[in-house]
């Protein structure tokens, strides 16, 4: 005679006792399990990466940028300060991006998540950069033009009035 436990599932569909326990379960791992350590526990540094030629450039890069950033901010007056400005938000911007880079490849956190393409990551910025460098070469030539012509605009205008000997209708004063 059958068991009770025997007789909960139907004929070829295993019991829920026998998914639980799993003795007879049709439900084994067929695979190795996988370790479910999360967190930046185990965290090593690469000292491959760091000697290899991406590892040596992003240090030579995140030292150039700190030096640029630091030599930008020890200026203390200037007259024309947008292009200083400029140079500080990019000094700034590349010892932080760089920096934060090489934290992620010299301890392989890049490998801990496989969702992000990295190297794609890399060329995204490049192409932000380019684009931040045509927007700002725009901005510098819409200003350009708005400037000549605002300054055709005074110059015709400044002639106009000097040209009252002309139109009867305009009197000069200084007669």
């Amino acid at each position: 005679m059958r068991s009770s436990e025997e007789l909960d599932g139907f004929e070829g569909e295993a019991s829920s006792t026998s998914m639980i326990s799993g003795a007879s379960s049709p439900y084994q791992p067929t695979t190795e399990p996988v370790s479910q350590r999360r967190g930046l526990a185990g965290l090593r540094c690469d000292p491959d990466y760091l000697r290899g030629a991406l590892g040596c450039l992003k240090v030579a890069q995140v030292i150039l940028a700190l030096i640029a950033f630091i030599c930008i901010e020890t200026i203390m007056e200037c007259s024309p300060c947008e292009g200083l400005y400029f140079f500080e938000f990019v000094s700034c911007s590349a010892f932080v991006v760089t920096g934060v880079l090489l934290i992620l490849f010299s301890l392989n956190l890049h490998m801990r998540i496989p969702q992000i393409n990295w190297n794609l990551t890399i060329f995204g910025f490049l192409a932000t950069a380019v684009y931040a460098v045509n927007t700002f070469l725009a901005v510098q030539k819409w200003r350009v033009s708005i400037h000549q012509q605002s300054a055709s605009d005074y110059i015709r205008a400044r002639t106009e009035s000097r040209d009252v000997d002309g139109r009867p209708e305009i009197q000069r004063l200084d007669t």
